[in-house]
């Protein structure tokens, strides 16, 4: 059984940082591509960020490049969002989710492409 559990959220304040990490078991984590997604309340989910299997291979979505760096850590099966500066508007649950049948270098965006899915922690910046 795949899980990924996220932890590392809570209240800051505007400009303050955070890092998110997501655990991994109950799968070979060298073999699947990582992503981070975040829902705030009334919207849709979108695209944070995504790595590669071997972390070589990243994607930051424009609202956080700059802010926001994902990185990942194969040898304790841990991926890892850091945000720096963040804003008000940054308030949302955040989740990470797991991707196969990728090549080493390969990303994705496509909230389709992701087969296992944590439950999210939640990320609030207050002003």
């Amino acid at each position: 059984q795949v899980l990924l559990v996220e932890s590392g959220g809570g209240l800051v304040q505007a400009g303050g940082s955070l890092r998110l990490s997501c655990a991994a078991s109950g799968l070979t984590f060298s073999s699947a591509a990582m992503g981070w997604f975040r829902q705030a309340p009334g919207k849709e989910r979108e695209f944070v960020a995504a790595i590669s299997r071997n972390g070589y291979g990243k994607s930051h979505t424009d609202f956080v490049k700059g802010r926001f760096t994902i990185s990942r850590d194969n040898a304790k099966n841990t991926v890892y969002l850091q945000m720096n500066s963040l804003k008000l508007e940054d308030t949302a649950n955040y989740y990470c989710a797991a991707a196969f049948g990728f090549s080493t270098s390969s990303i994705t965006s496509r909230d389709v492409d992701y087969r296992h899915w944590g439950q999210g922690t939640q990320v609030t910046v207050s002003s």
